[in-house]
């Protein structure tokens, strides 16, 4: 069907994208088709889909942004935005794009924080800001801290944390925020934890998503996580939660690790939507820190 302007109907132009980016080996090629065109037109995805039934004209530039993503640059830095539970974050080069079977983690501390007036939270490499936002946009009392090494990855949290209140620095997450030892209820982290030398399939992760926010450092990539469930010993109360998002086939080590270190009690599992292992928490029976009055928040 061609429009009143010699081109191609929204539907058409949404037809043919899809067979482009199923070619280019997108893996969800109508879902990205259908999101590109609606990145354009601005309507939402329920009036797409019924503009489509239509003559309605394919907006101007779509055939652009068609063949970028052909290309296996992310959808998420060809629109700019990335959604992640309740929240819409700016995302660009630079900055890690957030995972749906994150959501998973956000859920468990979402879980533990029920019932606790004013809990006390960080975010171990907080990247975009997904998980700290989503904390401190869906417990409102809570206070919400992240932390975040890369210039360019604190830039991006910045612009997203800063309508929530969260309260962002700039640090390594090994020796991050020391005068708050001892004080927060909750640490969470989705540190970098690819090994070395396994390089990701998808042109998506391997080309754009930044170095430093994949690889977590040695042949194992346990260096980084290993770093993060130290600082959240240090920075927890005793009987404090923590819980640290890893790779399906780390679930074993970081569980034995975590045990290992006399620290922890209660040290779990989690699957994802997808039945994978997802994440492991634990809670703090030990402090890295001597147990004081003025050290150590009483909740």
């Amino acid at each position: 069907m061609m429009t009143a302007g010699n081109g191609p109907s929204l539907a058409e132009a949404v037809r043919e994208a899809t067979e482009v980016l199923a070619a280019a080996g997108v893996p969800s090629p109508r879902v990205d088709a259908e999101l590109l065109a609606e990145h354009l037109l601005g309507v939402g995805l329920g009036r797409l889909r019924a503009l489509m039934l239509g003559d309605a004209p394919a907006p101007e530039g779509y055939a652009d942004l068609v063949a970028e993503r052909a290309q296996r640059i992310p959808l998420q830095h060809i629109t700019g935005v990335a959604h992640f539970r309740y929240l819409e974050l700016a995302v660009g080069p630079g900055v890690f794009i957030p995972r749906p079977e994150t959501e998973s983690v956000v859920q468990l501390v979402i879980d533990r924080l029920q019932g606790m007036a004013h809990p006390k939270v960080v975010d171990l490499g907080t990247g975009s800001g997904a998980i700290a936002g989503s904390i401190a946009h869906e417990i409102p009392g809570a206070e919400v801290h992240a932390v975040e090494y890369s210039v360019f990855a604190h830039a991006w949290a910045a612009k997203n944390l800063a309508p929530l209140g969260v309260h962002l620095v700039r640090g390594d997450l090994r020796d991050a925020l020391p005068e708050h030892n001892g004080t927060f209820d909750v640490v969470v982290s989705n540190p970098p934890y690819i090994p070395a030398e396994a390089i990701p399939n998808e042109p998506e992760v391997a080309l754009h998503d930044p170095p430093e926010a994949l690889y977590g450092g040695g042949a194992d990539g346990m260096e980084l996580p290993t770093a993060a469930a130290a600082s959240a010993a240090r920075l927890l109360v005793p009987g404090g939660y923590f819980v640290m998002e890893h790779a399906e086939v780390q679930s074993e080590w970081i569980a034995a690790m975590l045990t290992r270190t006399g620290k922890w009690s209660e040290v779990t599992t989690h699957r994802d939507l997808n039945g994978k292992d997802r994440a492991t928490s634990a809670v703090l029976t030990v402090s890295d820190l001597t147990a004081s009055a003025d050290t150590v928040r009483i909740v």
